[in-house]
């Protein structure tokens, strides 16, 4: 499932097509990535002819405007967007189509565990102004990590990290990450993290995704050896500090960690 900085890598790929209009707008209304649009039928009719003006992303949502009509689109499993030359023939598993000038904008999903939604803009900006601060925003303080640890003091910290209220865009590798930097065991308790640790914990939450931006997002460069994430994929991988890694069911997800490096409490 792709994470922050997936995210952002994806959203900027139709960067190339700012200010160009939409001449005209292929969609699946049936594909199941519409699930929660109202009339996606209509999309078409509403963006044909509008000039692309912006993208965002949001943890794990990317945002963009077309005219006075906002998308918010989640990759799901296998989503990917992509720029498509202006002589493209739309295929079966490209539910999304925005042809312009000079290219044509795609979304392609096989498995369809994506999803879109559409906005006006007085309605986008109710819903962007209603979306919690992400990692790296400056909202995002120690005392809010504090108090919301302390409200989910029995769940596991891996569970904790997954939470996308709190933790927008932080997924399953970042979560794995994020805990084997901190060497705090995944299955420990939220609500037994000292004052000191807690303060860790925020640190290695902005460096992890901070890096990824910078790593990831920029141009799908792969981490370096020294992350737990070129490690972490397959059963029998081993630690950077040279031990083998225990791969588990916490929090109802696959979690990888290092024993010798993330004792127990």
């Amino acid at each position: 499932m792709p994470e922050l900085a997936e995210v952002a890598y994806y959203a900027k790929q139709w960067a190339t097509g700012l200010g160009q209009a939409a001449k005209n707008v292929e969609i699946h209304p049936k594909a199941r990535v519409f699930r929660d649009m109202e009339q996606p039928g209509r999309l078409a009719l509403l963006i044909k002819g509008s000039r692309y003006k912006e993208w965002r992303t949001h943890g794990k949502q990317m945002f963009f405007r077309f005219g006075n009509v906002w998308l918010s689109g989640h990759l799901g499993m296998t989503g990917k967007l992509w720029v498509a030359p202006k002589n493209y023939i739309p295929e079966k598993h490209d539910h999304l189509v925005f042809q312009q000038a000079k290219q044509q904008l795609v979304f392609t999903d096989p498995r369809m565990f994506g999803h879109w939604q559409n906005y006006d803009g007085a309605a986008f900006d109710m819903f962007w102004a209603s979306l919690p601060p992400e990692v790296l925003d400056s909202r995002f303080t120690k005392s809010r990590l504090s108090e919301f640890l302390k409200r989910r003091a029995r769940s596991p910290l891996k569970a904790v990290l997954l939470m996308q209220e709190t933790f927008p865009g932080v997924g399953n590798w970042m979560a794995d990450e994020i805990l084997w930097r901190c060497q705090f065991d995944p299955r420990r308790r939220a609500g037994t993290l000292s004052e000191s640790e807690t303060a860790q914990l925020w640190t290695k939450l902005r460096l992890v995704c901070r890096q990824a931006m910078r790593v990831i997002a920029t141009d799908w460069n792969t981490p370096p050896n020294t992350w737990l994430f070129n490690h972490r994929w397959k059963d029998g991988g081993t630690c950077p500090c040279g031990a083998p890694l225990v791969r588990e069911t916490v929090g109802g997800r696959t979690t990888c960690w290092c024993p010798t490096c993330q004792e127990g409490e």
